[in-house]
Parts: structure tokens; sequence; C-alpha cells
């Protein structure tokens, strides 16, 4: 019995361990950006000067008639709800209209074909420089349809954007202006959320991204470590895709891998938190569910790409670190899972190992992580000059404190079906690229419902997925039953957290 129970005090500490890991490299991510926010809060008068002179400088680059000629891409496949949106936004750009050309990418085999062709002529007819690139063989996928569109784009810069973004006008005023750096190869913008609050979904969401563009891209442009082209609401000097070696699609996060090989070949990427780019998030669970599954299994093949290259670099040796935690970050999920899946026999276990000597109090050292990722949340979501001014502080706080437990909750919910993507990504397993449906959905009002882009199927995930949730409450109820409470908060998180995902998974499922 001993032996069984030290075993599953093992497995289980070193998924702790390496998730404690994990929240401890997000908190070095914090340090810097907060040590970068209080050293702009803290300039000198030299500084404020250089700082008055540059936006000087910005102003007239604005205002030249010396404008760079950009390349907008619009990739989209099967977007019939938000295309017409799309267009109509990006065609409205306050930039001469003789130095950028719009390309819509579209790799669609449904109504969309139709409707996108109709609004760009409309469009042209207006004297819009813009075409229509329709492929039928969506090879490569969003990858691909990039790569191929090189051939047509005359701009010597690339802004992208996916189908749900609703930039501003004066979005490429603002952006190009960085380029002037020379080794700047990439200016990544801050998403913005259309619709955070139409859900409990969404609300749960924008707290996830908005650590990442704050904290994290900050953070590690600060620290100077590797950042990333998070896909859209960028802008790519076209250089820097020819010298990375372009777009390629062996691997589902085509933005992240090209970032990291622009970064070793000398390229800056610039983040603006300061410059927001609205867009719309995945508003039902199987929509979530293919975001999240494209995002995880192609962060754990850019990884088993691109690790190699990254170690044999001349990067520093804490770059090539914070760079191997970046790629690794889908990881935590795998070790998520089996800190949960493991908790329950612990939790028979304990009473053995207590009585041969070991202590509960070790496991008080794991609270470390706990507070570096709440100590991250709260900073991005509260504290971050873009979230700062949006509500009353103190209705924040009261916000975060009910929806951070859910964030937790809702992640562990979503740990089985993440390890299996990123097992799938490291084993080589190949799937195809499934983009997230959006449904235009921007108000309390709108509604996905009858939408022809749900899912039809029920994976057999989804199936585990609810009896996990029963697993769990079997760990709350026997938790209770032998008097052991060490894990009852958590078991009570995760059998909520899967019983919420197998709940709106079925609920979202189209049956009609």
């Amino acid at each position: 019995m001993s032996v069984l129970a030290y075993a599953v005090l093992i497995i289980y500490s070193t998924a702790l361990i390496y998730i404690t890991m994990y929240c401890v490299m997000q908190f070095n991510l914090l340090y810097h950006y907060k040590k970068a926010a209080k050293k702009g809060a803290q300039s000198t008068p030299s500084d404020l000067v250089e700082q008055v002179v540059a936006a000087e400088e910005h102003e007239n680059y604005a205002n030249s008639e010396n404008y760079p000629f950009v390349t907008v891409q619009l990739p989209i496949f099967n977007e019939m709800y938000v295309v017409e949106r799309l267009i109509d936004n990006i065609a409205q750009f306050d930039y001469p209209k003789d130095r950028f050309e719009i390309h819509v990418l579209d790799d669609s085999i449904d109504e969309s074909v139709e409707i996108t062709s109709q609004k760009v002529e409309e469009w042209k007819a207006k004297g819009l420089n813009i075409e229509h690139i329709h492929r039928v063989d969506r090879k490569g996928y969003k990858a691909g349809a990039l790569q191929e569109a090189m051939k047509f784009a005359k701009g010597e810069f690339i802004a992208i954007f996916d189908a749900d973004f609703l930039p501003r006008k004066d979005f490429l005023k603002v952006t190009m202006p960085y380029f002037k750096d020379a080794k700047v190869g990439v200016v990544q913008t801050r998403w913005e959320h259309i619709n955070e609050d139409y859900s409990l979904i969404t609300r749960l969401q924008a707290l996830q991204l908005n650590v990442h563009f704050t904290v994290e891209q900050k953070g590690r442009e600060a620290g100077n470590y590797l950042l990333q082209f998070n896909g859209t609401a960028g802008v790519w000097r076209r250089q820097t895709i020819d010298d990375a070696g372009g777009w390629e699609a062996d691997t589902l996060t085509e933005d992240l891998d090209l970032s990291i090989r622009a970064q070793l070949k000398g390229y800056k990427i610039k983040f603006l938190e300061n410059v927001g780019a609205p867009a719309e998030l995945p508003a039902e669970m199987n929509s979530l569910k293919s975001q999240q599954f494209r995002w995880m299994k192609g962060g754990a093949e850019t990884a088993k790409k691109m690790l190699p290259t990254v170690w044999k670099s001349d990067l520093g040796l804490w770059q090539k670190i914070q760079a191997t935690v970046h790629l690794l970050s889908s990881t935590v999920f795998v070790f998520v899972f089996i800190a949960g899946v493991f908790s329950v026999p612990l939790l028979f276990v304990l009473g053995d190992l207590i009585e041969q000597g070991f202590s509960k109090s070790f496991f008080a050292w794991f609270m470390i992580g706990l507070l570096s990722i709440i100590a991250v949340y709260y900073t991005a979501n509260l504290q971050s000059p873009a979230r700062h001014q949006e509500e009353d502080f103190g209705k924040s706080v009261y916000k975060f404190i009910f929806l951070f437990p859910l964030f937790l909750a809702l992640s562990m919910g979503l740990s089985l079906h993440n390890s299996v993507a990123v097992i799938q990504g490291y084993r080589g397993k190949k799937s195809p690229f499934v983009r997230t449906p959006k449904f235009n959905i921007q108000t309390i009002k709108d509604t996905f419902s009858k939408s022809k882009y749900l899912s039809k199927k029920l994976s057999w995930t989804t199936l585990l997925e609810g009896f996990l949730a029963l697993y769990f409450l079997g760990g709350v109820i026997g938790g209770i039953l032998i008097q052991n409470t060490t894990f009852l908060i958590f078991h009570l998180m995760l059998s909520l957290g899967y019983g919420a995902i197998f709940y709106f998974t079925l609920r979202h499922i189209r049956t009609h």
C-alpha cells in the first residue's frame, strides 16, 4: 500500500511542481511589466522631452504625404455572418486610398463566396483598391492562403486581420510610424472585446486574453524576451516575412512559428498596449473549444519544431529559458489534468502517508504558484492602463473576485480537451485548421442559436468530461465521508469546471 501511495504522491507532486514553476515564470513577466510601467510613470524631465519629440515626429509622419504602401490581407473561411462587416470596416481606414490595397483571401466553400464577391464589387465601384482572391483547394489553410497571396501583394508592409476584427480607422496611421526603426519587423496591437459582457463564457475568455495582451506581451518586451505576433491585428514588414522563410503550414499556429523565426533573424516585435483592436470573442462553447484546440495543438507543434533552433541560437540563457516556457505554455494543461486525476486517489491514501511521517504542510509551498497567478490576473484586469479606465474600480474588484475562481474552474474543465490537443501536437498527428466560427455577436440581444456553423458532433472527450465531473464530485463526497477536506475546494472546482464544459458543449450542439 505504501509503495502505491508514494507513487500517487510523486505523480501528483510532480504535476504541481510544473504548474508552480509555470506560474512563477508568469510572475517574472509581471515583474518586468510593473518595472516598465513604473519607469514610464517616473520618467525624468529628459525622458519626457524625448517622449514629446517622439510624439511630434509621429504627428508629422501621420500628416506626411510620404506614406508607405500597405497591403491589407483579410484571410477568411466560411464567414457569411461577419465578412460584410469586416470589409466595410477596413474600407473606412483613414489612410490615403492610393497608399493601401485590400486583399480578401477567401477559402470559403459556402454562401460566403458570393456575399464577399458582392461586397468587394460594391467597394470597387466606389474607387477602393480591393480584390477578392478566392482559392478552391485550401492548401495549407490560413498559412497557405497568406503565403499564396504574397505574390499578389504590392505593399512594403502587410497588415492582417481575421474576419471578426473591427480595427479603428486610424489603425495604419498609429502603427506604421514604429517601422521607422529598421529592426522592427512586426507591430502587434492589443485585442479588445466587443462582446465581453455577452455571457459568462465571454467574460472568462476576456479575463485570460487580457493577461496575454498586457502582462505577457509587454512583460516579454520589457524583459527583452521573444514575443509573438497573434495572427491578426498587426502589421508585418514584408522583408521580415521573406527573410524569416515565409508562412509555413506545418503547424496550426503559423503566427507563433513565423514570430520565432523572425526574431531569431534579428527582427523585433513591437507590442502596442495602448492601441486596441476590437474583436468578437467566441460566444458558444464548441467554438471556444475549437479555438483552444488549435492554439494548444499548434503551440505544441511549434515547440517541437522551434525549440531545438532556439537553443542553438545566439540568444542569452535566460532568453532561451523564457522562450522555452513560452513555447511550452500549452503543456501546463497536461499537468493540470494529471494533478486533478491523481488528487482523488491521493485523498484516500493521504492518511497512510501521514502515519508514515508525511506532512500536509508540504502542499503549502504550492500556494506560491496560486498567489503568483492571482497577482498576474489582478494586474492585467484591474491595473493595466487599458482596463483601469473602463469602469469603476470598486465594481471591477468585486467582479474579479467573482470571476477569477470561475475562470480557474473553467480552465481545469478544459484541461482534458486541451491535453488531447497538446499530446497530438507532440506526437505529430496532423489535423485540419478548424477555424473558430463567428456569428456577429455584439450585444446581449444577438443570438447564435440558428447559425449554420454550430457544431453537430458529440465527441468522446465531451462524454469523458461529463464522467470527470462525476468523478470529482465523488472526490468531494468521499472527502466529506472520511473527514478529509484537504482537496475539498480543489475537487469542487474541478467538478464545477468539467460539469460546465460538459453542459454548455451539449447545449450548444446544433440539433436541428
